[in-house]
């Protein structure tokens, strides 16, 4: 692979990002919540955009109900940070809560005894991460998003460089 070394330093640049975050969660919270807002904000528009596009008055005036909810959900997240911080952290939480207990369900279901307890353990550790948001909610709202967001940077980083060094010829 020519371009390994382009994988390799996105690899690692995502790896020092996700340390960086994760050694101020709080500034790292703050960015994930205004990047979301901004994300609403661009996709609020391109759903009205697609009005141009749409068959009929019942697809246009869905996509225009839906892209001015999106558009209102990112201006309301950038014009109030902190208030944006906690309700993402509360969505992030019922989340987890609402797989725990799928997961839980799918476990019990599988018929595959090595799935069950996998998908059992999975949805216990989802139910346990959303009740540790939970019980120090609204303070969690803080850091959790940055923490989340540092893991992930993280763990992007280690498999792209695992994955450039995997593609690496060994004439290069």
């Amino acid at each position: 692979m020519k371009n390994w070394f382009w994988w390799l330093l996105a690899g690692i640049i995502s790896l020092v990002g996700g340390f960086i975050a994760l050694a101020n969660p709080l500034a790292a919270t703050l960015t994930a919540e205004l990047l979301a807002g901004w994300v609403f904000i661009v996709v609020g528009i391109l759903t009205i955009l697609s009005v141009f596009n749409d068959q009929g008055w019942g697809g246009r005036l869905l996509s225009i109900l839906l892209g001015l909810a999106l558009l209102f959900v990112g201006v309301s997240l950038i014009a109030n940070p902190l208030g944006g911080m906690v309700s993402l952290t509360f969505v992030v939480a019922a989340m987890l809560l609402a797989m725990g207990v799928m997961r839980i369900f799918l476990g019990i279901g599988a018929s595959d005894s090595r799935l069950r307890w996998i998908m059992i353990l999975a949805g216990i550790v989802s139910l346990v991460l959303g009740g540790m948001i939970l019980a120090n909610f609204p303070q969690s709202a803080l850091v959790v998003l940055g923490i989340f967001l540092a893991v992930e940077l993280i763990s992007n980083g280690v498999s792209l460089i695992v994955l450039a060094l995997s593609r690496k010829s060994p004439a290069a």
